[in-house]
């Protein structure tokens, strides 16, 4: 659990409501998802190449957490994957993924979830509170949450403590990009991680990487090129289960890498990453 201390809040509103909310809120997109998953799915766009696909699940499902955001909480700006960007008034932002795993999706592999968080303050990881945040795993149904300052639970239980592991005794999840030159310079880095940890595991949602990694099922993981919705939720389940989300060479945990863990083991993930030059730009 973390000590960090919790923002001025608008009057009437708790930490533990807006907990409330965000479980709804993903829970009920989860249960849309797996009802209405078609047996063959198809792409109704692109993000950031030819590979990186859009589903009509994908945008169905912002639109109906903007809706419900806008009538529960009409002063609160929301930032969706989408782009269903809505502006606010509050001072807090709701960062939703509605498809996080699209291409898991798209196969039908598990696993892909819905990622809901709401942060005080600018929605960038370098300057944001999260205060609250859900992941729903729509494949298994379970469900992860954390509170500020409240802990972390899956499906209502809190979550243990977990003994740190040595780095090569580590199980390690990671994901790659879709852009060419991203996925390259990915490559190479993984060949100065794969060496020295248990195993790499890459499962397609981020969000679950990180939730995991706060049960124990995972010890440690990196990934460069995560947006905002990918992470807000994971990271404080993580860091409200007694992990560390953080970047490379002290930066905030962001865009150019995220990496998480716990002890030793984390520690020595970071000198790997940061000898390999993991954030230094594609192609370089």
């Amino acid at each position: 659990m973390t000590s960090t201390n919790v923002p001025p809040l608008p009057d009437g509103v708790t930490v533990a409501s807006l907990r409330e909310l965000a479980v709804s809120l993903a829970t009920e997109a989860g249960d849309v998802i797996r009802a209405h998953r078609p047996e063959r799915v198809t792409v109704a766009g692109t993000k950031s190449s030819d590979v990186d696909p859009v589903t009509a699940m994908d945008r169905a499902v912002e639109e109906l957490l903007v809706s419900r955001l806008t009538t529960a909480r009409p002063e609160d700006a929301i930032l969706g994957e989408e782009g269903d960007d809505v502006p606010g008034t509050s001072g807090l932002t709701w960062v939703v993924d509605p498809v996080d795993g699209t291409v898991n999706y798209l196969y039908g592999v598990a696993s892909y979830s819905v990622s809901v968080a709401v942060v005080a303050g600018p929605p960038d990881p370098a300057r944001w509170t999260v205060l609250a945040g859900c992941v729903h795993d729509v494949v298994a149904g379970r469900t992860w949450s954390a509170g500020l300052g409240e802990g972390a639970t899956l499906d209502g239980a809190p979550l243990r403590p977990v003994e740190p592991a040595p780095l090569p005794r580590s199980l390690v999840g990671t994901g790659f990009g879709y852009a060419a030159s991203r996925r390259a310079a990915q490559a190479r880095v993984l060949t100065q991680v794969l060496p020295r940890v248990r195993d790499i595991r890459r499962l397609g949602s981020a969000a679950i990487d990180l939730c995991l990694l706060a049960q124990g099922a995972l010890d440690l993981y990196y990934e460069r090129g995560l947006n905002p919705w990918d992470m807000a939720a994971g990271s404080l389940v993580a860091t409200e289960a007694g992990a560390r989300v953080v970047g490379l060479r002290g930066a905030a945990p962001g865009v150019t890498m995220t990496v998480a863990g716990r002890g030793e083991g984390l520690d020595d993930l970071l000198s790997i990453l940061e000898e390999a030059d993991a954030d230094a730009p594609d192609g370089a």
